[in-house]
């Protein structure tokens, strides 16, 4: 299982007005699957970002575009496989 960043910035503020409980409720249907690691909002308002575990890039794109936010246009998306370390951990080579 490998990690993936998906960048959701900012498309169209008033859908993502309407489509934030239909967002949420995809979010925590991810979670209980097992394939959401972390998730947020940017404090700007730019959009934010979503942390999915998945097998394979054409996984984690398949789980972003089925996003509600991403379906009906409120934000667009950029994904990129994302090696997490943690403080204190040595980089692989």
């Amino acid at each position: 299982m490998n990690y993936y960043a998906a960048l959701l910035p900012m498309k169209d503020e008033e859908k993502s007005k309407t489509y934030r409980p239909d967002h949420l409720a995809y979010l925590e249907e991810m979670e209980e699957q097992g394939k959401v690691f972390a998730k947020g909002r940017f404090t700007d308002g730019a959009g934010g970002l979503v942390i999915y575990q998945a097998d394979s890039l054409e996984e984690a794109e398949v789980l972003v575009k089925a996003d509600p936010y991403v379906e009906k246009g409120a934000r667009n998306y950029e994904v990129h496989e994302w090696t997490m370390v943690l403080v204190g951990d040595k980089p692989q080579s």
